[in-house]
């Protein structure tokens, strides 16, 4: 009589466990699937499946159904067809310039870009034999003849970081577009909301090529994950990303794409939120002896506010749509030390980077060390830029108030 086999151990037995939980189960929120390594049913299967579309499964890095779903639900708040996910906004513009940009091509950048990104292209970029300039954002003219047969690539921002310059978005592709040259787009301002990247007309006629965003801000809306993405339109310019994007080898993990998954339905509340109480308190502002400026594309007189308007006006009923950011030039007749002492004597405003959560934050800067051109249409003071979370407007405005006054009686 042959002996039966053994049974198992257990640590075997629970690892290779028979049971599957039934297909049917829905809920307000997706399934959160973490994995390295995916499971094929067989070598036939495993020979078949491509990692370059969504068809199936291949690996973690090349994606799951968690990540699946947040790109496609990304494509659908930006207008995007394809899209990939990376560890971080500025991860995005990384991807970008190393997927479509090789020695001996030209990157061009507004001045007024955010600042790790220019950084990238006149480091990093350089070290590949890959050039830069920067371009007037508020001057299209400038751009136009800064770009030359080596142009490949330029990035546009709206608005520019920290200054707040809104630029003519339409005139600037359609420049690119004439020469041939491809754009990239920030959109992590806009969100996908205050317009269309990839239908800046509304008519499908002209959008840009590329668009990056930081899910850090608006998507997320915690302030507790660090993400990006890049989107676009074309298969062919999704593919040489996703090639890049593979070949560095970024993934994003499942817990950060669920807390984005989650933040995601209410992100256009939110947006609202934060742009309804940052258009107060610049306007309040704006009537401050202390305030020399008020740098806000949807605040009238702020550099490029007729460009937001054509741009983004229509949306939000008609109020134009607007991110909870905007900075104010402080007066130059008061010092760094009394521009410090109201940051510091702020309670509510935390000093911190980023935006997009639901906590107030403010950063004064140094404009001289981030801008390469002139700045004319800035008038002469400290730069100091809000980030306006989900406080009440009344709170934060007392809150700014008696920081000024704190600034007033610190002796300069």
């Amino acid at each position: 009589m042959k002996a039966s086999a053994p049974a198992p151990d257990i640590s075997t037995r629970l690892i290779h466990h028979a049971y599957t939980p039934p297909a049917e189960f829905a809920a307000p929120q997706p399934g959160v699937f973490k994995a390295s390594t995916v499971i094929f049913p067989n070598v036939a299967a495993m020979r078949a499946r491509d990692w370059k579309d969504k068809s199936g499964y291949t690996y973690g890095l090349h994606g799951t159904p968690t990540t699946f779903l947040l790109e496609e639900r990304l494509c659908e708040l930006e207008g995007g067809t394809e899209c990939v996910l990376v560890p971080s906004g500025l991860a995005a513009i990384a991807t970008v310039g190393l997927a479509l940009l090789k020695a001996g091509d030209e990157v061009l950048i507004p001045d007024n870009a955010y600042g790790p990104g220019k950084d990238f292209a006149v480091v990093e970029l350089a070290r590949y034999g890959i050039t830069h300039a920067f371009f007037d954002a508020l001057n299209p003219d400038d751009l136009a003849q800064r770009i030359t047969p080596k142009t490949r690539l330029v990035w546009l921002e709206a608005p520019g970081s920290v200054t707040m310059e809104f630029p003519d978005l339409v005139a600037q592709v359609r420049i690119c577009r004439e020469r041939g040259v491809l754009t990239a787009l920030d959109n992590t301002w806009g969100a996908g909301l205050a317009f269309a990247p990839f239908d800046l007309l509304g008519d499908g006629s002209l959008g840009v090529d590329v668009s990056a965003h930081a899910l850090t801000k608006y998507p997320s809306g915690g302030g507790d994950v660090l993400m990006g993405s890049v989107m676009t339109r074309s298969n062919a310019l999704h593919m040489k990303i996703k090639l890049t994007h593979m070949r560095l080898g970024l993934g994003v993990g499942a817990n950060d794409v669920e807390a984005v998954l989650r933040s995601l339905p209410s992100v256009e509340l939110r947006y609202a939120a934060h742009d309804r109480v940052a258009r107060e308190l610049a306007q309040w502002l704006h009537t401050q002896p202390a305030i020399a400026q008020v740098l806000h594309p949807a605040v009238e007189g702020s550099p490029g506010h007729e460009h937001w308007r054509a741009l983004c006006g229509a949306a939000n009923a008609g109020q134009g749509a607007a991110a909870g950011l905007f900075s104010v030039m402080i007066d130059a007749r008061y010092s760094q030390a009394q521009v410090d002492a109201f940051c510091d004597a702020l309670r509510l405003f935390k000093l911190g980077y980023s935006w997009g959560g639901p906590i107030s934050l403010v950063v004064p800067y140094h404009l001289p060390s981030m801008r390469s051109g002139p700045t004319p249409h800035l008038k002469p003071g400290t730069l100091v830029r809000f980030a306006i979370g989900l406080e009440a407007a009344q709170d934060l405005r007392a809150d700014l108030a008696q920081a000024l006054e704190v600034m007033e009686r610190t002796p300069a």
